[in-house]
């Protein structure tokens, strides 16, 4: 049975998990997020919204990850123009057919965070991700190893950044997709794409230093580079695909119009 601390004179109850601070009700909730309690619902059915902790039978407490997640899910509503079930698959690891601008991958990352054990800094719980990926420990060291992710010390154990959990995750959906140690794939072949992103990523800070120095100011490069970063990963990542098209060989290019007609 898991360990549970109580203190109902400041409202919060934690568990062996980690702490629920301020518990609160449902009606609550309606009140912090100004989102009524059918609309939180559909949120829960869509998978959206983390599971409440559950003291006893017909009772259910909630917290700030809560509150956190459910302003996300307007925000990506209301700003991103994306639907519940573009958040879900997103969420669940499949690709989705539209541009996410700067504003709305802070708010995913909200969701993300609230739906694995995280330290309230944003680091993920190398244990929590093995209970959906069982490579999760072993190719987080490799990664590790590579420089293609940090892991860091945490009360419980690893813990990762919401990106390097992300990165973590798309690994192992390539090794579902059938990229792995049996057709001769290993975390290995990941090692190339870093020296690749460090050397864009080189040229492209230098290249932006010397147009924007002294002829902007701090917060208009700011706003530039959050609008503009995820359209030049989009841009890159389609002359990549064209080039890689290209160099696989036709034969591959005519099945793909073929299962694309």
């Amino acid at each position: 049975m898991e360990e549970q601390l109580i203190c109902p004179e400041n409202g919060w109850r934690a568990t062996g998990r980690h702490p629920i601070k301020f518990a609160m009700k449902m009606r609550d909730l309606e009140t912090e997020t100004g989102v009524n309690r059918e609309t939180i619902r559909v949120y829960f059915r869509y998978g959206l919204l983390p599971e409440p902790v559950r003291p006893k039978p017909n009772v259910a407490d909630y917290d700030q990850s809560h509150v956190e997640a459910i302003r996300a899910v307007r925000d990506l509503q209301k700003k991103s123009g994306m639907t519940l079930p573009q958040i879900r698959d997103f969420l669940s690891g499949k690709q989705i057919e539209r541009g996410l601008d700067a504003h709305a991958f802070q708010s995913l990352e909200t969701l993300l965070a609230s739906r694995v054990e995280y330290d309230g800094s944003g680091h993920v719980s190398l244990e929590s991700l093995s209970e959906q990926n069982p490579f999760s420990f072993s190719d987080a060291h490799l990664m590790a190893n590579k420089g293609l992710v940090t892991l860091l010390e945490g009360r419980n154990g690893p813990m990762l950044s919401l990106s390097d959990a992300r990165m973590l995750g798309i690994w192992q959906k390539m090794r579902e997709a059938g990229f792995d140690e049996a057709h001769g794939f290993s975390v290995d072949i990941l090692d190339y794409y870093r020296h690749a992103a460090e050397y864009v990523a080189t040229h492209e800070s230098h290249l932006f230093r010397e147009r924007v120095e002294g002829r902007i100011n701090e917060q208009k490069a700011v706003d530039m580079l959050e609008q503009a970063l995820p359209l030049m990963l989009e841009f890159f990542g389609l002359l990549r695909l064209k080039s890689f098209l290209a160099k696989i060989g036709p034969d591959f290019a005519i099945v793909q119009d073929k299962e694309d007609a």
